[in-house]
């Protein structure tokens, strides 16, 4: 507390030392000339490199979380939370097409708004990225096992998921016993051996030089849309219109309501399905002519992706409904609890046919359901297949979000060294694979997807802001990309953005505020009085260790 004390008496007042030390524009796009990563990607890699980051996580993975949440209604969540993403998107793409570097939401934050809330915007990165690229491991997992289970080799479940280690920590919080939970107990496992060692093995491609594995991206993505369209075809002709009844069983959702259900709990929920178009952004200070092709990989990723998510998960429901699943009492059970884990485990062994959103693999099993199962299973190869680049994608991100926040001074520089043999940022990369394989070990798909909403939303949230904010402090600079009528777009991405996050469960909620506090201590603590741009020095171009041009790029 004195430290802060200090630096706002010598910053001279608190609206400075949260909104002063902005890094000029130029300044930025001169950092990114002189030690910018090589430009090599195109409209279309970027597109494949959108593509390939979204499409996976939210059908693969998230189907059965929304349909809990929402049942049939998570229709209207994909069309909600696709609406949210899309003026946020805009946003991003006239930002990105001014400022193409690495950096994403950080580097505009800093730019408009200043140093503080660029920092927390950084820091609420590492949500989306890193406990994001969990999340999708955790998914990866689940079809590993299945398809391993399918060829008739068993994955024991002590070492496939955690769900008896929750149940544990539910009752040692004060939970209330209950018949799930004793069969969360019974059935769960420990720790999720599958997730550790996707995030092991995506650690070690990162570290030895993302060259040869970013290659395969475009067959990766043409496997997931091959295997999403086989999916759409074989569903749709056998939908059934009472499946979709009750369209609506929790209702739209109440943005103060802690439950994370109805229509919006899932979309904030779903939201998760398209962030991945962000990492484009990301990719900016890599990619030719920035100004025409940032914008087009933006919103052509998006586009293309939210019709996939609509067509998929309506052949899903139509195939064989989505209805919650609820306890014994018949309240609808949250995802991602021991409690439902324990309840669907019931119903199966009851000899029941498993509820959609009982499934870890929602789309291999409704293929199974409806009599097509070795097309399921050629799906859940194209999932295990295609979710590490997710995992890659996630994690890239992460690395240069960090290697920008150390190139200028608010983390160690150590971070953003590269390695002598493999010219990557090495030791953040090695930093990101253990944080991202401890969380995978040990937490479900749906609690990671929610805690890296909850830093998403945040950052979109700021983009949305600083996009307006630069319209009047910085009018005449050029803007190849423009955001359409920008003081509706921008206002539209905030209060959706706000929406959002209200209507995320109350963990997830929390997990922003407790995540900032750490951020601010370790600002005050370390970040401030290190700055480049406190100590004003505004572009360091002396350091060797600090020469991402020496670093491979991701094509």
């Amino acid at each position: 507390m004195r430290g802060a004390a200090k630096a706002l008496n010598a910053d001279g007042g608190i609206a400075y030392m949260i909104f002063g030390r902005v890094k000029p524009l130029d300044a930025i796009l001169a950092t990114a000339e002189k030690k910018g990563l090589h430009r090599s990607l195109g409209a279309f890699q970027l597109t494949m490199l959108g593509i390939g980051a979204v499409i996976g996580t939210g059908i693969f993975v998230l189907t059965s979380e929304a349909a809990q949440k929402a049942g049939p209604g998570m229709l209207l969540s994909f069309v909600v939370a696709g609406f949210i993403c899309a003026v946020a998107a805009l946003c991003y793409s006239e930002l990105a097409s001014m400022v193409p570097v690495s950096g994403s939401a950080y580097t505009y934050t800093y730019a408009v708004t200043g140093e503080i809330l660029a920092w927390m915007v950084g820091w609420a990165l590492i949500l989306e990225y890193a406990v994001g690229a969990s999340a999708v491991a955790v998914g990866w997992s689940n079809h590993a096992v299945g398809l391993l289970n399918g060829i008739g080799f068993h994955v024991p479940a002590a070492i496939s998921n955690a769900d008896a280690l929750m149940a544990h920590m539910y009752l040692a919080l004060g939970a209330t016993p209950s018949a799930d939970l004793t069969q969360a107990m019974a059935t769960g496992g420990w720790v999720n051996v599958p997730a550790i060692f996707v995030v092991a093995i995506v650690t070690w491609l990162l570290i030895i030089g993302t060259t040869e594995s970013a290659r395969v991206n475009a067959i990766l993505v043409a496997i997931k849309i091959a295997a999403l369209t086989a999916f759409v075809l074989l569903t749709l002709p056998v939908a059934k219109a009472e499946n979709f009844h009750p369209f609506l069983p929790t209702g739209v959702g109440n943005p103060f309501n802690s439950s994370g259900l109805g229509v919006l709990g899932a979309a904030a929920s779903i939201f998760f399905a398209y962030v991945g178009f962000d990492a484009v952004s990301t990719a900016a200070e890599e990619t030719k002519n920035p100004q025409r092709n940032v914008p087009i990989g933006l919103i052509g990723s998006l586009a293309i992706c939210t019709i996939f998510y609509l067509l998929v998960a309506s052949g899903a429901i139509g195939a064989i409904g989505a209805q919650p699943v609820t306890s014994l009492a018949g309240q609808v059970l949250a995802p991602g609890t021991p409690e439902i884990a324990g309840r669907c485990a019931a119903i199966v062994a009851a000899g029941t046919l498993e509820p959609l959103v009982c499934s870890k693999e929602a789309l291999v099993h409704v293929l199974d359901t409806i009599n097509w199962p070795m097309i399921g299973r050629l799906v859940g190869l194209a999932a295990v297949l295609a979710l590490p680049s997710v995992v890659l994608m996630m994690m890239f991100g992460q690395t240069r979000i960090f290697f920008t926040m150390a190139r200028d001074g608010l983390l160690p520089a150590k971070l953003a060294s590269v390695h002598p043999r493999f010219r990557t940022p090495h030791v953040v990369t090695l930093l990101t694979g253990v944080a991202a394989g401890v969380a995978a070990a040990i937490l479900p798909v749906g609690k990671l997807a929610d805690y890296s909403n909850a830093g998403t939303l945040f950052a979109f949230f700021m983009v949305a802001v600083s996009v307006m904010v630069l319209r009047r402090t910085d009018a005449n600079r050029a803007r190849p990309f423009r955001t359409p009528a920008v003081y509706v777009v921008a206002p539209l991405a905030i209060v959706g953005c706000v929406v959002l996050y209200l209507s995320l469960p109350l963990t997830a909620k929390l997990v922003l505020p407790i995540w900032g506090a750490i951020g601010l201590v370790i600002y005050f603590g370390y970040s401030r009085s290190r700055s480049y741009v406190g100590r004003g020095i505004i572009d360091t171009v002396d350091d060797p260790s600090i020469q991402p041009e020496t670093s491979r790029s991701i094509h």
